[in-house]
């Protein structure tokens, strides 16, 4: 096992992490454990940001449209000098 020391932590966030502890059950160092195991340990192989953007979109109605129409003709960029 290893032995991790962190220095110069802000009491207001230990604090913090002492009532985030007592309402889990937990010492502060086994806070500290769980928070990172669930943080580092974030599985990958679920739904990419793609699948799960049309999965929330999924239930809507067909929402095509009608583009509008253009009051001016299309120009040329113009770049400065």
């Amino acid at each position: 096992m290893a032995v991790l020391t962190i220095r110069d932590f802000d009491e207001s966030l230990k604090a913090k992490l002492r009532i985030r502890a007592a309402e889990h059950g937990r010492s502060m160092e086994a806070e500290v454990r769980a928070i990172l195991a669930a943080v580092l340990t974030k599985s990958e192989s679920g739904p990419g940001m793609g699948s799960r953007i049309r999965q929330r979109f999924a239930d809507l109605d067909d929402v095509s449209f009608e583009p509008p129409q253009r009051t001016e003709r299309a120009r040329a960029a113009e770049f400065p000098e």
